[in-house]
């Protein structure tokens, strides 16, 4: 766990450029393509509005804005069908008890949450500890990108979309129970990671370090979730044409094994 921490050190301060008060790196790719790769926290609070100076700036000289998906719409994609057993033949009696007082303390249902997949219950709870916290989703890096792009009549590119986000969730073993094992086993951690990544946002000092991040994915999860996304990144940004773009991408795929800024390091120039 120590040589993590220490790992994670260096990767933040090689990835967080003194000049910015934000977490955001420059990466200059071969083919005259300059990336400027922000780590963004989709739910904000109302401090984080409007965006720092220095990134309006390089929107204002950007020629795309690319982003996981774009969330600038009003329909979800996250609509099931079908029903899956309840909550109480899916998880050990103490998790299940877990989620029970989980859903007293955040004001969510149960029987609400009982026909969905895991993954989803585990979604709607982070969104609802997350709104607990303050934040709100027109609040969020990208969503403020995103509303900027357009004032711009800026071209936006997605590297999923949202409905192949919602694909890649429909895949995940046992309906993602894994995921809801990890929320419900780092619930506090989640949430004080929440709040270090708001800090980013909020102090206007430049940023030369950050606290240490944990890892709260199981090792089947950060595959999935992070290595197998941060690679097809890697090539999608690869293959861009020549121009100067501001990418938004969650901010924990810019530390850690396989991080994109590290995987695009092999095509700089």
């Amino acid at each position: 766990m120590a040589q993590f921490f220490k790992q994670t050190f260096r990767w933040l301060r090689r990835l967080l450029p003194v000049e910015y008060s934000y977490p955001a790196i420059d990466i200059q790719l071969p083919g005259h393509r300059s990336l400027h790769l922000v780590g963004s926290i989709h739910m904000g609070t109302q401090d984080m509005q409007p965006l720092p100076e220095q990134l309006l700036r390089r929107m204002q000289k950007a020629d795309a804005l690319i982003v996981e998906a774009d969330i600038s719409g009003s329909e979800s994609p996250f609509e099931m069908s079908g029903e899956f057993p309840p909550l109480a033949e899916r998880l050990p009696e103490a998790q299940y008890l877990h989620v029970e007082k989980l859903c007293e303390e955040l004001g969510v249902s149960m029987w609400t949450l009982n026909p969905l997949p895991s993954w989803q219950v585990a979604l709607m709870l982070q969104a609802t500890q997350a709104q607990r916290l303050g934040l709100r989703g027109n609040y969020g890096i990208d969503y403020q990108l995103l509303q900027n792009a357009k004032q711009q009549n800026m071209p936006v590119i997605e590297l999923e979309g949202p409905q192949e986000q919602f694909a890649l969730l429909q895949q995940l073993p046992d309906n993602g129970l894994g995921l809801l094992e990890d929320t419900l086993t780092h619930w506090h951690t989640n949430a004080r990671l929440l709040q270090t990544m708001i800090s980013w946002w909020l102090d206007t000092k430049p940023v030369t370090a950050l606290d240490q991040l944990p890892n709260t994915f199981s090792s089947e999860l950060y595959d999935v979730l992070m290595n197998q996304r941060n690679l097809r990144w890697k090539q999608q940004l690869s293959d861009l044409p020549p121009g100067n773009y501001v990418v938004a991408v969650g901010a924990l795929h810019l530390y850690g094994e396989g991080n994109l800024p590290d995987l695009l390091a092999d095509k700089k120039v």
